[in-house]
């Protein structure tokens, strides 16, 4: 599985306004594509597709911006993934539930996909925003010299 730039964006641009949260204060995005190096007018198409799913609330004009509808500790890596990627199943024949795949029953390797879907899973619905934000705060921390 390959994580599209739109997802990796998105997440970058979500962990950046975890990071400098400022209570119901609006974030511009030129601010969040000033700090992440990332292009403005990029960030607008995945910024439409946040607020689309409420993850992010906009208003325009002067004051305006964004910022996270919800506490950064409300929204897993796994929302997100499946906002930008869509399934996060490795094979098509884990997108149903139940299986409907007719090879399902003497699948050699449907073992192996269902323990790859479900290490996924728990990965990305284990960490949030808040978790992502807190390790860029630790890793910003040391970075001094003496």
């Amino acid at each position: 599985m390959m994580i599209s730039t739109k997802c990796r964006y998105a997440l970058r641009m979500l962990v950046d306004m975890a990071e400098h949260e400022r209570g119901n204060t609006y974030v511009p995005l030129k601010e969040i594509a000033a700090r992440q190096e990332i292009s403005e007018k990029y960030l607008e198409s995945i910024v439409k597709l946040l607020v689309q799913n409420n993850v992010l609330i906009g208003v325009r004009g002067k004051g305006g911006g964004y910022r996270l509808n919800g506490t950064p500790d409300q929204f897993t890596v796994r929302r997100i993934l499946e906002i930008t990627e869509g399934s996060l199943a490795p094979v098509a024949c884990l997108d149903d539930s139940p299986n409907a795949c007719a090879r399902a029953g003497e699948c050699a390797t449907l073992v192996l996909w269902e323990r790859l879907s479900r290490a996924i899973n728990e990965t990305v619905d284990g960490m949030t925003l808040a978790d992502l934000a807190e390790i860029q705060r630790a890793k910003a921390g040391n970075d001094y010299v003496i």
